[in-house]
């Protein structure tokens, strides 16, 4: 048979049923949510459903008035969408390779750009980190999620997990970061000593510092915004401003 066929193209590219459950990886970028209820995703990330499904923008005080307060005060950009129905969902992030995770009573906060979905039974709260004031990446603000159901996220191509042991904190970049263990409360740290080594999106080195047990998820790759909690455009790093206010007691 010659190739480039259409039917070979088809064969080969068409959807499959895995029988994974509620999240099914269909490729490493495209995720699957056999949706029978209900589900919250990213705003802006469906690309393709079937059935019977309404999708909604998240409501001014659908999560109340705490979580309304710290989404102004913090700009947190990841808006959600709640779809509701039944019919299969196909949604993804700007090519981004997607990690699904089944929480059964455990924690994990996650960069507040890469949550890509979750159910709804979950528990969710945006987290400011300590001792911090102004905007450096995506890192400052992020989603800490707990109890049972399964979460997504995303990364710039392949994640990798660092073990944090007691006694040997990992040091990471906070625009590589996506993902960590919710046990470990990271704090930031600074070394102008560093600052042609570690990091470019700013004038030193600003470094998240994990320590006691749990683990921490980067990936290969720096995603620097400006300094605007309005917008959270990406932008290139070479034309990145990055304005960070250390406030220590």
């Amino acid at each position: 048979m010659e190739k480039y066929q259409i039917d070979q193209f088809v064969e080969k590219t068409k959807q499959q049923d895995k029988g994974q459950g509620l999240f099914e990886l269909e490729t490493e970028r495209i995720l699957e949510i056999n949706l029978e209820q209900q589900i919250w995703a990213k705003m802006g990330t469906m690309v393709s459903y079937r059935g019977h499904i309404k999708f909604e923008r998240e409501g001014i005080l659908e999560h109340g008035l705490g979580k309304l307060f710290k989404k102004a005060l913090t700009g947190e950009g990841a808006s959600l969408m709640k779809a509701t129905g039944s019919g299969k969902l196909y949604i993804a992030d700007q090519g981004k390779k997607i990690s699904i995770l089944q929480l059964n009573g455990e924690s994990i906060c996650v960069n507040g750009n890469d949550l890509l979905a979750f159910e709804p039974g979950i528990q969710w709260d945006i987290k400011m980190m300590r001792r911090v004031a102004g905007l450096l990446a995506g890192g400052l603000f992020n989603v800490r999620l707990e109890g049972r159901g399964m979460v997504a996220f995303t990364s710039h191509y392949e994640p990798l997990t660092l073990m944090v042991e007691p006694g040997n904190p990992v040091y990471t970049d906070p625009n590589a970061t996506v993902a960590w263990s919710g046990e470990l409360q990271p704090e930031f740290v600074t070394d102008v000593s560093l600052k042609s080594f570690f990091g470019r999106g700013s004038g030193e080195s600003v470094q998240m510092k994990f320590e006691g047990k749990g683990f921490v998820v980067v990936q290969p790759f720096e995603e620097v915004y400006f300094g605007n909690k309005e917008s959270w455009n990406k932008q290139p790093e070479s034309e990145t401003q990055v304005v960070f206010h250390d406030i220590r007691k």
